[in-house]
């Protein structure tokens, strides 16, 4: 964790809903406070950035950490796909954070994505996702009901990043229904659940680019991978 007088500045990419809040039923930018509580346990100062279709390379230029948070299917023409029944998209929201992950990369930002947002990493490496897991494993243990997390046990592969941080073995919060299908280029993967769905990659050597399948976010217990992410943030600051 960094020290109180040099905290990162994490952007967290949030999305575009039908909210109520108060009195109000209006489209507004939303994000779990999860996310923004992990960061800041972890020493980070989070940024909510709303998906906009301008300003990317500013923001870049500012952050000093991103996260690729969780959140809707992504748009299957993006690697070669016609939707799959249960796709759901949210395309403006696609505009902005693979134009945003592309400054990041170019910046040497550190990146953690989450469950969608390992799958916007893969995409964005030349990778393509499986749209629906059921149809592939014949069960929906990545995503057992409506807003209930499974808990999955997770290999990580020996000298990478991701064990480094957890672990060789790890329990994680997982609620995907799509997943890695062909991996993309320069990307390794580094977990696997039982079943052997990918669920963690990262680019090998220096670069911290992470992308976990599960929502490391719903236990706050346990904030590793941001503080990981705040620390290498931290590195750009000293």
């Amino acid at each position: 964790m960094v020290s109180n007088d040099s905290r990162p500045l994490i952007g967290l990419t949030t999305y575009l809903e039908r909210t109520s809040f108060g009195v109000w039923e209006t489209e507004a930018a939303v994000l779990h406070g999860g996310y923004v509580e992990a960061v800041t346990r972890a020493g980070g100062v989070p940024l909510l950035l709303p998906p906009v279709g301008f300003g990317h390379a500013e923001l870049a230029s500012a952050l000093d950490g991103l996260v690729l948070v969780g959140g809707a299917d992504i748009e299957p023409s993006r690697y070669g796909q016609e939707p799959h029944p249960t796709t759901v998209t949210r395309p403006a929201r696609d505009e902005f954070e693979f134009a945003l992950l592309d400054r990041a990369l170019e910046a040497g930002l550190p990146v953690l994505g989450v469950c969608r947002g390992m799958e916007v990493l893969n995409v964005a490496f030349g990778g393509t996702l499986t749209q629906h897991l059921p149809d592939r494993l014949g069960s929906s243990e990545h995503q057992p009901a409506v807003a209930t997390f499974g808990l999955t046990d997770v290999r990580l592969a020996e000298g990478s990043r991701a064990a480094a941080i957890l672990g060789e073995q790890t329990k994680c919060r997982c609620y995907h229904h799509q997943a890695v299908e062909e991996l993309g280029e320069g990307l390794q993967a580094v977990g696997w659940a039982a079943d052997g769905t990918i669920e963690a990659v990262e680019v090998p050597g220096e670069r911290f680019v992470l992308g976990v399948q599960w929502h490391p976010e719903q236990d706050l217990d346990d904030f590793r991978l941001f503080a990981a992410l705040v620390g290498q943030a931290g590195k750009g600051k000293a």
